[in-house]
Protein backbone atom coordinates (compact mmCIF):
# COMPACT_ATOMS: atom_id res chain seq x y z
CA UNK A 1 0.00 0.00 0.00
CA UNK A 2 1.33 3.45 -0.91
CA UNK A 3 0.81 6.01 1.82
CA UNK A 4 0.77 9.76 1.36
CA UNK A 5 3.70 11.27 3.30
CA UNK A 6 1.52 13.97 4.90
CA UNK A 7 -1.51 11.75 5.33
CA UNK A 8 -2.99 10.77 8.62
CA UNK A 9 -1.82 7.17 8.32
CA UNK A 10 1.84 8.12 8.01
CA UNK A 11 1.61 10.62 10.86
CA UNK A 12 -0.18 8.05 13.04
CA UNK A 13 2.44 5.48 12.07
CA UNK A 14 5.21 7.86 13.12
CA UNK A 15 3.39 8.58 16.37
CA UNK A 16 3.25 4.85 17.15
CA UNK A 17 6.90 4.29 16.19
CA UNK A 18 6.42 2.54 12.82
CA UNK A 19 9.84 2.63 11.06
CA UNK A 20 8.21 2.48 7.61
CA UNK A 21 6.15 5.56 8.40
CA UNK A 22 9.27 7.41 9.54
CA UNK A 23 11.04 6.42 6.33
CA UNK A 24 8.13 7.60 4.15
CA UNK A 25 7.93 10.90 6.02
CA UNK A 26 11.70 11.42 5.83
CA UNK A 27 11.93 10.60 2.12
CA UNK A 28 9.08 12.99 1.34
CA UNK A 29 10.57 15.95 3.23
CA UNK A 30 14.36 15.52 3.30
CA UNK A 31 15.08 17.61 0.18
CA UNK A 32 12.98 20.57 1.26
CA UNK A 33 14.38 20.51 4.81
CA UNK A 34 17.94 20.36 3.49
CA UNK A 35 17.21 23.18 1.02
CA UNK A 36 15.96 25.48 3.78
CA UNK A 37 18.97 24.66 5.94
CA UNK A 38 21.38 25.24 3.05
CA UNK A 39 19.79 28.53 2.03
CA UNK A 40 19.96 29.75 5.60
CA UNK A 41 23.47 28.53 6.46
CA UNK A 42 25.15 28.76 3.06
CA UNK A 43 27.30 25.78 3.98
CA UNK A 44 26.69 22.16 2.94
CA UNK A 45 28.16 20.64 6.10
CA UNK A 46 26.19 23.01 8.34
CA UNK A 47 23.04 22.34 6.30
CA UNK A 48 23.46 18.61 6.87
CA UNK A 49 23.85 19.21 10.60
CA UNK A 50 20.81 21.50 10.69
CA UNK A 51 18.70 19.06 8.65
CA UNK A 52 19.68 16.23 10.98
CA UNK A 53 18.72 18.36 13.97
CA UNK A 54 15.38 19.18 12.32
CA UNK A 55 14.51 15.52 11.78
CA UNK A 56 15.62 14.62 15.31
CA UNK A 57 13.25 17.30 16.63
CA UNK A 58 10.46 16.18 14.28
CA UNK A 59 10.70 12.52 15.22
CA UNK A 60 11.14 13.18 18.92
CA UNK A 61 8.10 15.45 19.05
CA UNK A 62 5.80 13.92 16.44
CA UNK A 63 3.59 12.41 19.11
CA UNK A 64 2.72 16.01 20.09
CA UNK A 65 1.51 16.85 16.57
CA UNK A 66 -2.23 17.48 16.93
CA UNK A 67 -3.07 18.54 13.40
CA UNK A 68 -3.97 22.13 14.32
CA UNK A 69 -1.77 23.23 11.42
CA UNK A 70 -0.73 21.34 8.32
CA UNK A 71 2.21 18.96 8.55
CA UNK A 72 4.15 21.29 6.23
CA UNK A 73 3.56 24.31 8.46
CA UNK A 74 4.59 22.33 11.54
CA UNK A 75 7.72 21.08 9.77
CA UNK A 76 8.62 24.59 8.53
CA UNK A 77 8.25 25.94 12.06
CA UNK A 78 10.67 23.32 13.37
CA UNK A 79 13.05 24.06 10.48
CA UNK A 80 12.95 27.81 11.12
CA UNK A 81 13.64 27.30 14.82
CA UNK A 82 16.56 24.98 14.04
CA UNK A 83 18.03 27.57 11.65
CA UNK A 84 17.68 30.30 14.25
CA UNK A 85 19.29 28.01 16.85
CA UNK A 86 22.14 27.44 14.42
CA UNK A 87 22.71 31.19 14.17
CA UNK A 88 22.78 31.54 17.93
CA UNK A 89 25.54 28.95 18.11
CA UNK A 90 27.78 30.03 15.24
CA UNK A 91 28.90 33.11 13.39
CA UNK A 92 29.44 31.36 10.03
CA UNK A 93 26.29 31.70 7.98
CA UNK A 94 26.27 32.95 4.43
CA UNK A 95 23.16 31.88 2.50
CA UNK A 96 23.50 30.65 -1.05
CA UNK A 97 21.73 33.14 -3.27
CA UNK A 98 22.80 31.85 -6.67
CA UNK A 99 19.21 31.86 -7.93
CA UNK A 100 19.00 35.64 -7.50
CA UNK A 101 22.14 36.04 -9.54
CA UNK A 102 21.04 33.49 -12.16
CA UNK A 103 17.85 35.46 -12.67
CA UNK A 104 19.85 38.39 -14.03
CA UNK A 105 22.42 36.48 -16.06
CA UNK A 106 22.19 35.02 -19.56
CA UNK A 107 23.11 31.52 -20.67
CA UNK A 108 26.40 31.16 -22.53
CA UNK A 109 28.09 34.03 -20.73
CA UNK A 110 31.64 35.13 -21.53
CA UNK A 111 34.60 34.75 -19.16
CA UNK A 112 34.31 38.43 -18.24
CA UNK A 113 30.62 38.02 -17.49
CA UNK A 114 31.35 34.95 -15.33
CA UNK A 115 33.91 36.94 -13.36
CA UNK A 116 31.48 39.82 -12.91
CA UNK A 117 28.76 37.38 -11.91
CA UNK A 118 31.04 35.78 -9.30
CA UNK A 119 31.82 39.23 -7.90
CA UNK A 120 28.13 40.13 -7.72
CA UNK A 121 27.30 36.81 -6.09
CA UNK A 122 30.04 37.30 -3.48
CA UNK A 123 28.67 40.75 -2.66
CA UNK A 124 25.13 39.41 -2.33
CA UNK A 125 26.33 36.58 -0.05
CA UNK A 126 28.22 39.04 2.12
CA UNK A 127 25.29 41.45 2.49
CA UNK A 128 22.63 38.78 3.06
CA UNK A 129 24.86 37.34 5.81
CA UNK A 130 24.58 40.64 7.65
CA UNK A 131 20.77 40.62 7.76
CA UNK A 132 19.27 40.07 11.20
CA UNK A 133 18.04 36.50 11.69
CA UNK A 134 14.34 37.42 11.56
CA UNK A 135 14.81 39.22 8.25
CA UNK A 136 17.04 36.53 6.76
CA UNK A 137 14.57 33.72 7.53
CA UNK A 138 11.67 35.55 5.87
CA UNK A 139 13.88 36.19 2.82
CA UNK A 140 14.74 32.48 2.68
CA UNK A 141 11.13 31.35 3.06
CA UNK A 142 9.82 33.91 0.57
CA UNK A 143 12.44 33.76 -2.19
CA UNK A 144 13.89 30.27 -2.00
CA UNK A 145 10.82 28.39 -0.80
CA UNK A 146 8.29 30.58 -2.59
CA UNK A 147 5.94 30.77 0.39
CA UNK A 148 3.20 33.37 0.68
CA UNK A 149 3.15 35.99 3.42
CA UNK A 150 0.31 34.08 5.10
CA UNK A 151 2.26 30.81 5.04
CA UNK A 152 5.37 32.49 6.44
CA UNK A 153 3.31 34.18 9.13
CA UNK A 154 1.81 30.86 10.15
CA UNK A 155 5.24 29.23 10.32
CA UNK A 156 6.80 32.06 12.32
CA UNK A 157 3.77 32.62 14.54
CA UNK A 158 3.38 36.26 13.58
CA UNK A 159 1.06 38.33 11.40
CA UNK A 160 1.38 38.71 7.61
CA UNK A 161 1.98 42.41 8.29
CA UNK A 162 5.02 41.51 10.39
CA UNK A 163 6.32 39.33 7.55
CA UNK A 164 5.82 42.21 5.10
CA UNK A 165 7.59 44.59 7.47
CA UNK A 166 10.57 42.26 7.89
CA UNK A 167 10.82 41.75 4.13
CA UNK A 168 10.56 45.48 3.54
CA UNK A 169 13.38 46.17 5.99
CA UNK A 170 15.50 43.42 4.39
CA UNK A 171 14.83 44.86 0.91
CA UNK A 172 15.92 48.32 2.06
CA UNK A 173 19.14 46.97 3.55
CA UNK A 174 19.89 44.90 0.46
CA UNK A 175 19.13 47.81 -1.85
CA UNK A 176 21.29 50.22 0.13
CA UNK A 177 24.24 47.86 0.57
CA UNK A 178 24.09 46.50 -2.98
CA UNK A 179 23.42 49.78 -4.81
CA UNK A 180 26.96 49.69 -6.24
CA UNK A 181 25.94 46.62 -8.25
CA UNK A 182 23.19 48.31 -10.26
CA UNK A 183 25.45 49.07 -13.24
CA UNK A 184 27.11 45.66 -13.06
CA UNK A 185 23.92 43.63 -13.00
CA UNK A 186 22.80 44.96 -16.35
CA UNK A 187 26.15 43.95 -17.84
CA UNK A 188 26.39 40.54 -16.23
Amino acid sequence: MVLEANGGQVIQGCQTGDPDAFRIFFEAHKDRVYSIALRYSGNHAAAMDIAQEIFLKVFSSIEDFRGDASVETWLYRIAVNACLDFQRHTERHVPAWGEWIEAVTAKGESILNRLLRAEVEDDVHRVVATLPAEQRIVVVLRYTEGLSYDQIASILGCSPGTVASRLNRAHKILERKLSHLKGMVGNV
